[in-house]
C-alpha cells in the first residue's frame, strides 16, 4: 500500500501540479470539501481502504463549467504521486476524483440549498452540522473570493439561535438524568445503562455547543469532543460513568460530569449564574443537576419571536437520529415545515 499521507495535504499539492495548471486564467475556487474523513483532517492509513485519492472540488463560474470538466476530463493522470486519481470509467465520462460546479450548484448539491443567497433561520435548523463541516472544515487552495463570503456565514450560529439550541440541549439532559437511578430501582440495569450512554452523548454535544463547535456525525463524534481539551477532567467523568459496574459508581460519574458541564455554563457569561451543584430529584433516591434550570436561563435570553414559538425540539442533529435521514437533503430539507 502507498505510504500515507494525510489527504489534505495530498490534495494540496495535487492542486498545485496538476489542477490549476489545466485551469489557466479561469478565475475559481478549489478546496477539499464535502463528505468524508480527510476533509475533517481525521482521515488516517485506514481511510485508504476505499474511495481514495487525491480529490478536490473546483467552483468556476457557469459559463466555464463545461470548459473546465473538458479540460479535467482530458488533463487528469490516472495517478499521482503513486495515488489512484482515476477510479473507473462509464459509458459517458471518466470518473476521478475531482468535482467541477458552479458554487450555487455544489451547495445545493451537498446542502440542499444555496447558501450564498442566505441563510435562513429554517436553513440552519434543518441542516445537519455535518454538512456545514463539509463547507467550512476542508482546506482550501484557491478561492477568487466566491468562496470565503459561504466558509465565513457558516462560521457559527446567529447568537440567538445558538442560545435557542443550548436550552435545547439542557431539556434533553433534563428529561432523562432521573432515569438512570429509577431504571436501575427496578433491576434494568441493561436500560440504566443504556441511559447513561445517551446522558454522555448528551453532555458532549453540549460541550460542543458550548464551545461554538460543530458536532461531526456519530463516528467522529468522541475524536472533535476529544480535541476540545478538558483540563476540568469531563472527559474522564464520562468515561467513567460509561465503564462503571455499579449504580453508585455510575450516578457518582454523572453527576461529576453534570457539575462540570454547569460550571462551563456559567463561565460563558450568557445567563445569570445558575447554581452548579447535585441536587435531589424531589424525594427520590437520585441526584441529578435539575438541568431543566440552565434550559429555562438560556430560554430566559431569547428574544426572537420565531424561536421562542418553538417547542424545545432542537435543531435536526438534537431531534434526528437518523443516517438515512441526515445525509440526505430530499429528507431532511422536508424538515422545513417543522420548523415555518
Amino acid at each position: 500500500m502507498q505510504e500515507f499521507r494525510h489527504a489534505a495535504d495530498v490534495a494540496e499539492s495535487f492542486h498545485a501540479d496538476v489542477v490549476a495548471p489545466l485551469l489557466g486564467d479561469i478565475g475559481y475556487a478549489a478546496g477539499l470539501l464535502g463528505w468524508g474523513s480527510d476533509v475533517l483532517g481525521y482521515d488516517t492509513a485506514r481511510s485508504m481502504d476505499h474511495g481514495w485519492g487525491p480529490r478536490l472540488v473546483v467552483l468556476v463560474d457557469a459559463d466555464q463549467v463545461e470548459r473546465v470538466r473538458k479540460a479535467v476530463d482530458d488533463g487528469l493522470p490516472d495517478e499521482y504521486a503513486g495515488y489512484p486519481v482515476r477510479f473507473g470509467w462509464d459509458a459517458y465520462a471518466p470518473r476521478h476524483h475531482v468535482t467541477v460546479a458552479t458554487l450555487g450548484e455544489w451547495l445545493r448539491d451537498h446542502l440542499g440549498f444555496d447558501a450564498s443567497q442566505g441563510i435562513t433561520t429554517a436553513d440552519w435548523l434543518v441542516t445537519p452540522q455535518q454538512l456545514i463541516l463539509g463547507v467550512v472544515a476542508g482546506r482550501v487552495y484557491a478561492d477568487d473570493g466566491r468562496l470565503a463570503p459561504v466558509r465565513d456565514a457558516f462560521a457559527w450560529y446567529p447568537d440567538q439561535l445558538w442560545r435557542w439550541m443550548l436550552a435545547c440541549q439542557w431539556s434533553r439532559i433534563a428529561q432523562e438524568e432521573p432515569f438512570v437511578q429509577r431504571t436501575h430501582e427496578v433491576g434494568d440495569e441493561l436500560g440504566s445503562r443504556i441511559l447513561t450512554a445517551r446522558l454522555v452523548r448528551d453532555v458532549m454535544r453540549l460541550a460542543l455547543l458550548q464551545a461554538r463547535t460543530y458536532a461531526p456525525y456519530s463516528k467522529w463524534l468522541g475524536t472533535a469532543f476529544a480535541r476540545l481539551g478538558h483540563p476540568d477532567g469531563l472527559d474522564v467523568a464520562l468515561a467513567d460513568a460509561i465503564a462503571a459496574d455499579t449504580y453508585a459508581e455510575r450516578e457518582r460519574a454523572l453527576v461529576t460530569a453534570y457539575e462540570l458541564i454547569a460550571r462551563r455554563h456559567n463561565a460563558l457569561g450568557i445567563t445569570p449564574e445558575v447554581e452548579p451543584t447535585p441536587r435531589e430529584f424531589h424525594e427520590r433516591p437520585a441526584q441529578v443537576l435539575g438541568a431543566e434550570r440552565f434550559a429555562e436561563a438560556c430560554l430566559a435570553t431569547v428574544t426572537d419571536e420565531g424561536l421562542t414559538k418553538l417547542s424545545l425540539i432542537g435543531a435536526i442533529d438534537q431531534s434526528v437520529d437518523n443516517t438515512d435521514v441526515l445525509s440526505s437533503t430530499a429528507a431532511f430539507r422536508r424538515l422545513i415545515s417543522v420548523y415555518g
